[in-house]
C-alpha cells in the first residue's frame, strides 16, 4: 500500500486535479467541481455496480441503494449517464481491459474501488478515464456517493495518499521525455494553459472566469475544446497530460 507523502501546497494542488480537492471539500477529494456543473435539478445519478464477486457488489449495492442522490442500475448505459463502480482487489492486465472497456468502448464514467495499488498502475488508470479512486478500506456510503458524483461531473477525486505519488511519477514521465530527441511538439494554447494551471490549483469555473475575466461559459469551452481535440477523456486526464508535456 502507498503511504501518505509529504507534500507542499502546490504540489497537492496539483496533483489534486488529476483527482482530488474541491471547492466545498478537504484537500485531497474533488476538484473542478464547478467545470461542467453539478446536478443542477438534483437527477438521481444512475450507478452501476460491478464486482469480481457477489459479496462486493451486494455490498457496494446495499450501501448506494438507500441513498437519495444515486439510481442503483442493473447495467452500464453511456446513454442513460450511467457511472461504472468497479470493484477490484488488485489492479492486473484483466483489470485495466476492464477499465478501458467500459470508459472507451462503452463511454461511461467509472469510479474505481480497489483494495492496492501500485504506483506504476496510477497513469494506467487515469489515462483508461478514471479520474476517481477509492480505496476499499474506506468505501463508506458517503464517500461512495461522493466520488460517484465527481465521476458524473467529470471531475477528480482521488485519496490523499495518493497525490503525491502521482505528481511525482507525471513530472518523472516528462523529464524522460523532454530528454527525448524528437519529443512530441506541445499542443495547448496560452489561454488554454491558462485555464488548466487555475483548474490544477483547485479554482472552480466561476473563479476561474473571475480571474481571467472570461464568462463562465467561455471557461467552460476552452476546457471542451482541448479535451475533445487531444483524445482526453476528463479533465483529471487533461491536467495529467499539461503536467506532463510541462505545461504547468
Amino acid at each position: 500500500m502507498l503511504s501518505s507523502p509529504r507534500t507542499s501546497d502546490t504540489g497537492v494542488a496539483a496533483a489534486a486535479a488529476l483527482g482530488a480537492a474541491a471547492a466545498g471539500t478537504t484537500i485531497g477529494t474533488t476538484v473542478g467541481s464547478g467545470l461542467g456543473g453539478g446536478l443542477g435539478s438534483r437527477r438521481r445519478v444512475p450507478v452501476a455496480v460491478q464486482a469480481p464477486d457477489p459479496i462486493s457488489r451486494e455490498g457496494a449495492v446495499s450501501q448506494l441503494r438507500g441513498r437519495p442522490e444515486v439510481e442503483v442500475r442493473e447495467e452500464v448505459s453511456a446513454a442513460a449517464g450511467t457511472v461504472a463502480l468497479l470493484i477490484e482487489d488488485t489492479l492486473d492486465e484483466a483489470a485495466l481491459a476492464r477499465l478501458r472497456r467500459i470508459v472507451r468502448s462503452e463511454g461511461a464514467r467509472a469510479v474505481l474501488v480497489v483494495g492496492t495499488i501500485r504506483e506504476t498502475e496510477l497513469l494506467d488508470v487515469i489515462e483508461c478515464g478514471v479520474g476517481a479512486i477509492v480505496w476499499r478500506r474506506e468505501a463508506t456510503a458517503h464517500r461512495l456517493v461522493q466520488a460517484v458524483l465527481a465521476a458524473h461531473r467529470g471531475d477528480g477525486d482521488l485519496p490523499a495518499d495518493l497525490l503525491g505519488r502521482l505528481i511525482s511519477q507525471v513530472g518523472t514521465l516528462h523529464r524522460g521525455a523532454a530528454g527525448r530527441p524528437g519529443a512530441p511538439s506541445l499542443g495547448l494554447a496560452p489561454r488554454e494553459v491558462d485555464v488548466l494551471r487555475l483548474v490544477a490549483e483547485g479554482l472552480d469555473t466561476g473563479e476561474i472566469a473571475s480571474k481571467l475575466s472570461y464568462s463562465e461559459r467561455t471557461v467552460k469551452n476552452v476546457m471542451h475544446g482541448l479535451t475533445t481535440r487531444l483524445h482526453l477523456r476528463n479533465r483529471a486526464h487533461a491536467v495529467a497530460y499539461a503536467l506532463r508535456e510541462g505545461y504547468i
